[in-house]
């Protein structure tokens, strides 16, 4: 089993997310690296197909993550191991599953900006966690359906949605995922346990590449 520091190979979470996108993962060896974080105070465990990732501060020496033995093989997400990045009395992230979809080249628009949802738990949440985050939804203020869009994982565009069911949730992802840059891919990351969730992602075009724990330290 492989272990190195990826720092000084100036790997990021960005690069991995997309190249993994374009099919190109990590070696399957049951190894792990450590990379920096992409935002200051948030870490996270990312785990691919048999080799993870720990994106720490450096703070955090690499004789402390060996002794955690964080393994590429299903290792890296052990309670112990994201429980000692956060500390006692941290926050930890629920596991969830990291998909990336290219975004389509033209669709119908029935999104708008919807600046008078912004006390909602979900955009609370989503700004906690990423930069520059855009809330869309519907014209018709009767209309609570949200999606979250802003610079999440590896600082790439990433979203969340939240629907009562009432709406097409696949054409809102779908529609979403166009506000960044052309050709940019689209992240989402949706707990495995959120089934309904996760079948939407899926059938607006979603691809999963890896699994995801963010942790923040008091």
């Amino acid at each position: 089993m492989s272990t190195r520091s990826a720092m000084s190979q100036g790997r990021t979470l960005r690069a991995l997310i997309v190249d993994a996108h374009e099919g190109v993962f990590p070696v399957v060896d049951g190894g792990w690296e450590r990379i920096a974080p992409w935002r200051k105070g948030l870490g996270a465990v990312i785990a691919f197909t048999g080799h993870a990732f720990l994106a720490v501060d450096e703070d955090v020496s690499d004789e402390g993550l060996r002794r955690l033995a964080p393994g590429g093989y299903g290792g890296a997400h052990a309670p112990h191991v994201v429980q000692s990045l956060a500390g006692a009395d941290g926050w930890i992230d629920s596991l969830d599953a990291v998909l990336v979809a290219s975004p389509p080249t033209v669709l119908p628009r029935a999104l708008v900006e919807r600046l008078d949802l912004e006390s909602h738990p979900r955009v609370q949440l989503a700004r906690r966690l990423r930069d520059d985050v855009r809330v869309l939804g519907f014209a018709d203020p009767g209309i609570a359906a949200l999606v979250t869009v802003g610079r999440g994982l590896g600082g790439l565009l990433e979203l969340g949605i939240e629907t009562d069911g009432r709406v097409d949730a696949v054409a809102m992802i779908r529609e979403a995922s166009m506000a960044g840059p052309e050709g940019e891919p689209m992240v989402a990351a949706v707990a495995p346990g959120n089934a309904r969730a996760l079948r939407t992602v899926l059938a607006a075009g979603f691809r999963p590449i890896a699994s995801v724990q963010l942790s923040q330290r008091s």
